[in-house]
């Protein structure tokens, strides 16, 4: 390992260190009961997909094109909504995530946001179409 590469290992905790490099999350869902995407001043991307059973989140991934701190964020989000209720998951805040993370960089805590809000219109895809299969 070059010296430079164990500057994460240095800088970060336990926590951030493996949401940012895990990847058993990372995957494009076909027709998922849920879809949001976010894309941030930075460039940076993120789609998230949900399945739903009986108002509980089931299986929640994404697929992100951005740094090793959006994707500790999506890793988190996606590691606090699976298995709550729809309800609980609008109660998921960046500043959470940030929390979570302990070590998240200030100057990229709109990551955090940005994966909350991909979550947040995934939510509101799976609202629209229970309203849309109401009628």
């Amino acid at each position: 390992m070059k010296k430079g590469n164990s500057t994460i290992f240095k800088k970060h905790s336990l926590n951030f260190i493996e949401m940012a490099l895990s990847t058993d999350k990372i995957e494009r869902m076909e027709n998922p009961d849920g879809y949001g995407k976010s894309i941030g001043d930075c460039g940076d991307c993120i789609e998230f997909f949900l399945t739903c059973h009986q108002n509980t989140l089931k299986k929640v991934c994404f697929c992100t094109k951005g740094c090793l701190n959006t994707n500790a964020c999506c890793n988190t989000v996606a590691k606090l909504a699976q298995g709550k209720t729809i309800d609980k998951a609008w109660e998921i805040q960046p500043e959470q995530v940030a929390r979570y993370l302990e070590t998240l960089p200030q100057d990229h805590s709109h990551c955090a946001e940005l994966a909350v809000g991909a979550l947040y219109r995934a939510l509101a895809n799976i609202k629209s179409k229970k309203i849309e299969n109401e009628y």
